[in-house]
């Protein structure tokens, strides 16, 4: 699509041939209106904004339509820069516009001389400027819409103005008969106009005022449910310490306590779970976790326990919390320790985190008890420094893997 162009309104030329030339207005026009306001703008959440003042936009687009007919094109003057314009339309009979349409039936200029150049033009305005958007096309033998091309946005027209396409259409194409856009040699130019007509601005203040939502609760009314043990229908036994809990609740955090509640197991019909292995601390900040989604840490607690609690009842946040907390506390002597009990309780992430830290600091930490015991007792985990070393080092050699003997032909 060739640029829009803005050129000169040329006079009509003089010419001996019997050309016609006829002008048809739409009937009627039509009215859009673009709407802008702050009213009925949904959160996130899905409830509604109110504000104590307010405006409403209205943008007023009038839409109308224009076909101009040549009769005898083939007998227009090819001379470059020839015009012929067509009569005068608006959109109406109070509207106080008037435009109409410019040809070059041989072009504007040197450029355009193989082409056939239209253009839009604002013939009468009493206001300063108007802006306008445009669309032409030409109407084949069955009166269809063809060689359509528009102006992308609302162009500044004052009087005089005019803007178009000079490049809108070859010549050659529109001359030759097999294209069938000039039947009995006449040419159908359909043109469409939105202008922007007048924009009115309505405000005011709100009635109501805003209405007030409460916040959530949900966490701290199943805090009071734990620790007032309402409505409860199961007990913890844990080193002779009770907690009365919901087994609604458990089943459906953990896996572990849903499975224990839905199967054949003696916990589902005497409703008393015995835990041994637990201290009664971590079961109490445990159950918080289990019914407000929060981990809290009582004085002198250690996320050691926490984390093999969670590891055991298949609390995956709660056991990267714990996670979390036990990796921004290591330190030379407790990493080894650490990298153990990350490995027995499967944390992977904080596995990880642990060994990097062993190597950045491998001669201190070669040093303590904790090494000894690595050595001793887990030797799979040295082989796992070992690797994560030589993948920084040379990460090819971890993709080939070890060197494989050759065995000696008996």
């Amino acid at each position: 699509m060739d640029p829009l162009d803005s050129a000169v309104p040329l006079s009509m030329p003089r010419s001996s041939s019997p050309i016609m030339m006829s002008g048809v207005s739409s009937a009627g026009s039509e009215q859009h209106q673009l709407v802008t306001s702050n009213e009925g703008c949904a959160t996130s959440g899905g409830s509604y904004p109110v504000a104590e003042n307010w405006c409403f936009t209205q943008v007023k687009v009038i839409k109308f339509s224009y076909m101009w007919t040549i009769n005898n094109f083939s007998f227009c003057r090819e001379e470059m820069g020839e015009v012929l314009k067509s009569t005068p339309f608006s959109a109406g009979s109070n509207d106080k516009l008037k435009w109409c349409l410019r040809i070059n039936p041989k072009g504007l200029d040197e450029e355009s001389k193989d082409y056939l150049s239209l253009y839009l033009l604002l013939v009468q305005c009493p206001k300063s400027e108007v802006r306008a958007k445009f669309k032409f096309s030409i109407l084949n033998a069955k009166r269809e819409e063809t060689k359509a091309m528009e102006s992308q946005r609302a162009y500044r027209f004052v009087q005089g103005k005019d803007w178009g396409f000079k490049k809108f259409i070859r010549r050659d194409f529109l001359l030759d008969e097999l294209n069938g856009l000039l039947p009995e040699d006449k040419l159908t130019i359909f043109c469409e106009v939105s202008v922007v007509a007048d924009t009115v601005n309505i405000a005011g203040q709100s009635p109501v005022s805003p209405l007030r939502i409460p916040d959530g609760r949900l966490t701290e009314d199943l805090s009071v449910l734990l620790t007032e043990e309402r409505f409860s229908d199961c007990t913890l036994v844990v080193k002779g310490v009770e907690f009365r809990v919901h087994k609604a609740i458990l089943a459906a955090r953990s896996i572990v306590f849903a499975a224990m509640f839905e199967h054949e197991m003696i916990e589902r019909h005497v409703n008393r779970v015995h835990i041994t292995d637990v201290e009664p601390a971590v079961i109490a900040s445990m159950l918080r976790f289990i019914y407000t989604d929060e981990a809290s840490q009582p004085k002198d607690f250690i996320y050691e326990d926490l984390l093999a609690a969670a590891d055991k009842y298949a609390l995956d946040r709660l056991k990267a919390i714990c996670e979390q907390a036990l990796s921004s506390s290591l330190t030379i002597g407790n990493a080894c320790e650490t990298l153990i009990l990350a490995d027995l309780h499967n944390a992977e992430q904080l596995k990880q985190q642990t060994i990097d830290f062993i190597n950045s600091r491998a001669s201190e930490v070669m040093e303590t008890s904790g090494w000894n015991v690595l050595v001793k007792d887990f030797p799979q985990l040295l082989a796992e420094i070992y690797r994560a070393v030589t993948t920084q080092q040379s990460p090819q050699l971890v993709m080939m893997g070890p060197v494989r003997k050759r065995i000696k032909p008996s």
